[in-house]
């Protein structure tokens, strides 16, 4: 079978966790006998509208376009819209001869919905991965109105999206449940969890130091890598920070980017604080290395979310084995999926208290924070391999011969 990936962010550059997943994900297919394509943005300056190279022997077709990350709120979404446009002009030559069996999409981004269109006209069947109800979370956090041009204009690309897809795979069953609720025209919604490999970072591959280059070499790190945006409610993150500064054995490292970055350094020199190191997006290469010599991982989502995000970043942790600590908003399946597992400890955003006498219990007993990390490895294998996601899909396509 003959397939093609489509993601807004890949490897070797890509910083976030869906980059890696998808990266993975067509490893497994090539692996099981399948010819794999990650078709992606490349960058506005390359002089070919098509660049085709190999990441760990994956077929990488990088066309033309403009950045959608560090661009400003209006040229991204202009760049982001023009993805399928562009990403056509690219590849029709290549695949009009030659079509793909299945399409997996990954959204966000929503506008892969008009590329995935045109594959459709040639049979292909077309499997979207939804991770992030967009526009709705950006709703959610008040970045736009419900009633503005922007949300009928975002609303309009996201049903072209959801109208291309044959099978829809959402996160949990809460999302299966908000989606039927929001979308009911639309039946075909399975439930596919995220996924990693299991394979640890090779401790003979770590040539940097992170607890050395600032000086924590004696502390307990909690770390937070990813997107720093209003949808993760940064502030959330930092108010632990300010709660835990008597705690000097102790002390936070966050990395990312994303429209609050500048924020939480404004917190961090407001509130004096002194105990957390904030550091840009590096690679996966990097990031991976680094969690490798961190304690406890760390996430949050909004409140205000009214879908039920599984962030990328705890695929990391797991992989790590690394006890999980977080705010997510109320219902989300992670909750009580990380709580019953004794993976960590995950309390309603807003529960300031909770979750700082959680992250006590890790602080003072070592042991436990071992045990946490050692059942959220566990937790990985039993409902977050790649190997999962790649079975679920070849099912629900019916491809797999």
């Amino acid at each position: 079978m003959r397939l093609a990936l489509l993601t807004d962010e890949s490897l070797p550059q890509g910083t976030r966790a869906h980059a890696q997943m998808i990266h993975q994900l067509a490893h497994e297919f090539e692996k099981n006998g399948h010819k794999s394509v990650v078709i992606t943005p490349g960058n506005p300056h390359q002089s070919p509208t098509l660049i085709i190279d190999f990441v760990d022997g994956i077929e990488y077709w990088r066309f033309k376009s403009g950045y959608t990350r560090g661009v400003g709120n209006v040229r991204r979404l202009i760049n982001e819209w023009l993805l399928s446009y562009k990403a056509w002009d690219a590849i029709a030559d290549k695949v009009v001869n030659c079509r793909f069996d299945l399409c997996i999409n990954y959204s966000p981004t929503i506008f892969f919905g008009p590329l995935t269109k045109k594959l459709k006209r040639q049979g292909t069947f077309v499997y979207l991965i939804l991770r992030d109800m967009f526009p709705q979370g950006i709703i959610d956090v008040g970045l736009i109105s419900e009633r503005s041009p922007v949300a009928f204009f975002l609303r309009y690309y996201e049903g072209i999206n959801y109208r291309m897809a044959d099978c829809i795979g959402v996160m949990s069953h809460a999302n299966v449940k908000v989606f039927n609720q929001t979308h009911p025209s639309f039946t075909n919604v399975k439930i596919l969890m995220n996924w990693s490999s299991t394979e640890t970072f090779p401790l003979a591959k770590v040539k940097s130091d992170i607890r050395q280059r600032y000086n924590i070499s004696e502390k307990i790190v909690f770390f937070y890598g990813g997107s720093l945006t209003l949808s993760n409610d940064m502030p959330n993150i930092m108010r632990l920070v300010k709660n835990l500064i008597d705690y000097k054995n102790v002390h936070f490292l966050i990395l990312g980017q994303g429209d609050q970055f500048v924020l939480i350094n404004e917190l961090a020199a407001l509130w004096n604080l002194d105990n957390v190191t904030i550091l840009p997006s590096v690679s996966q290469f990097e990031y991976q290395m680094i969690l490798t010599q961190v304690d406890v991982g760390l996430f949050s989502l909004s409140k205000n979310y009214t879908d039920h995000n599984f962030p990328g970043k705890l695929l990391g942790y797991m992989v790590a084995s690394i006890p999980i600590l977080g705010s997510s908003n109320v219902g989300n399946d992670l909750i009580d999926l990380v709580n019953d597992a004794n993976a960590g400890f995950v309390h309603a955003n807003g529960d300031d208290n909770a979750l700082v006498n959680s992250a006590i219990k890790l602080i003072e007993d070592k042991a436990k924070r071992l045990d946490c990390g050692t059942n959220a490895r566990v937790l990985l294998k039993q409902y977050f391999s790649v190997e999962a996601a790649y079975k679920h899909i070849l099912i629900e396509s019916n491809l797999s011969n």
